[in-house]
């Protein structure tokens, strides 16, 4: 039986400025499900929904306009301010007080017309790929006994699971992609500078950039077009990174039309080989066996890529240990409440001497060069975005050295795309069949890197990929 859920966040927009549901209906819909659904799945860590009603009421006695998210629900990911609600950050060492004024990625989604439900859950101060926090667990609705991935854990639950039409994380070495491809969803990372409102001026190295979460390359398109105008009109922002612009026009436009045929490499290793041990599952190589065999069918060119040899595992441990340095002069709080990982994390980010985060920084930034250069002749280079499947509760356990490495065994290739700033995409193209280990149906994606500035040309391979696999029919039991 139809119900709003089912729409894409492209044919719910439509819905609401065509009149054939209101914004406060659509909001209803929504937070009855998370209501039955998140006690089980724990997406959300907060749920405003009165002031969700309340928003929802108000832009429905106003005519729908060109704002390119007009009435639709989301979330905010757990880790950015929204005035009048507690930022938890995944942790019990914060203080429990609303904050007071909103991010400005928080900004930007209000201004293109959002209505927010609540705070989605992400692992403590988003510096993990798992979902489990003191006071609370985030599940997989493939599989509830199964993690999404993090850091953006309850946006990607939520969007899978019918809680949210689509959604807007973060990812700063793979926090989009890695619960996207989990989850069986589409996760889009801009390339840095992309987004205003987060314009890679901030944070160690400029890792963290916002992107979409949704189930729809098209959808993917109409939230990248939002986070970059959220008025629907180009706006000046002077405090931004313009990446080159690729093409013209929309990326919605892009993502719908699928048009192009380009040059694909197809990249053997990773970043990670000389320092972790990286196993990559059979499901794994079948997403990518399934992507090649139908970029081929569509007429691309697909070529094999050896992944340059440069210094990369010490120098963006360094960055990751030297990100957490600064917490403890968060105002209230007691990072005797801190994970092992973070406080990990924060103890050896201390230690580190100016000259050794410098020196880190050199070296990520001649590995960008090199990478940039080495991937120059592709139009995207084509990995699996997860080395395995996904991984069972408490696996990545409570020794911080041997998380970090699961992380990295885990995801190795995503991390480089933060390093370099160049734009990439997980695209949900398989699963496991019923022969696996782990069972049949978990999802399996596969990541398109696209050269600086080219989310246009990853989101029209995208779009051409999701046509002749459908992977937007595909949903969780509790769908």
């Amino acid at each position: 039986m139809f119900a709003l859920h089912h729409l894409s966040a492209q044919e719910l927009w439509d819905w609401i400025r065509r009149g054939d549901a209101t914004a406060l209906e659509v909001t209803d819909h929504y937070l009855e499900r998370i209501a039955r659904l998140d006690p089980t799945l724990g997406a959300f860590v907060t749920v405003t929904a009165e002031d969700a009603r309340d928003r929802a009421a108000r832009l429905g006695e106003l005519v729908p306009t060109s704002r390119p998210l007009w009435g639709i629900p989301t979330g905010d990911k757990d880790l950015y301010d929204r005035a009048g609600v507690p930022t938890r950050s995944g942790s019990t060492a914060l203080p429990v007080v609303p904050a007071t004024v909103d991010h400005p990625l928080v900004s930007a989604l209000a201004a293109a017309g959002t209505v927010s439900l609540g705070k989605t859950s992400s692992p403590e101060f988003g510096m993990s790929s798992s979902s489990e926090t003191r006071f609370g667990v985030t599940r997989n609705p493939y599989d509830t006994e199964r993690a999404p991935g993090g850091s953006s854990s309850g946006a990607a639950v939520a969007v899978a699971a019918g809680l949210l039409p689509a959604a807007v994380g973060t990812d700063g070495g793979g926090s989009v992609r890695i619960p996207a491809a989990a989850t069986g969803l589409v996760g889009l990372k801009p390339s840095r500078g992309r987004v205003p409102s987060m314009p890679g001026r901030s944070g160690l190295g400029g890792l963290a950039v916002a992107g979409p979460i949704t189930r729809t390359v098209a959808d993917a398109g109409m939230l990248l077009d939002a986070l970059v105008a959220p008025t629907g009109v180009p706006e000046r922002v002077p405090y931004a990174l313009v990446t080159p612009e690729v093409g013209a026009g929309p990326f919605t436009a892009a993502a719908v039309r699928g048009e192009g045929r380009f040059t694909i490499g197809v990249l053997d290793g990773s970043p990670w080989d000389d320092t972790v041990d990286v196993v990559v599952d059979p499901a794994a190589r079948a997403a990518v066996e399934t992507a090649v065999r139908v970029l081929g069918e569509v007429g691309h060119g697909v070529e094999d890529l050896a992944m340059p040899r440069l210094p990369y595992a010490d120098a963006f441990r360094v960055a990751w240990e030297s990100s957490a340095a600064g917490l403890p002069r968060v105002p209230g709080i007691d990072l005797t409440q801190a994970t092992p990982l973070v406080a990990w994390l924060v103890e050896r980010g201390r230690a580190l001497t100016a000259t050794q985060v410098l020196d880190a920084m050199a070296a990520l930034d001649a590995f960008s060069v090199g990478l940039v250069r080495a991937f120059d002749r592709f139009d995207a280079v084509l990995t699996p975005t997860l080395a395995l499947t996904p991984r069972p509760l408490g696996w990545y356990g409570d020794d911080p050295e041997e998380d970090f490495r699961r992380q990295c065994a885990y995801s190795p290739w995503t991390s480089m795309a933060n390093v370099s700033g160049l734009p990439a995409i997980t695209l949900p193209v398989g699963t496991t069949d019923a022969e696996h280990p782990d069972g049949a149906g978990l999802p399996m994606g596969v990541q398109l890197i696209g050269r600086p500035g080219g989310e246009r040309v990853l989101l029209a391979i995208g779009a051409q990929l999701e046509r002749r696999l459908r992977w937007q029919r595909r949903h969780p039991a509790c769908w």
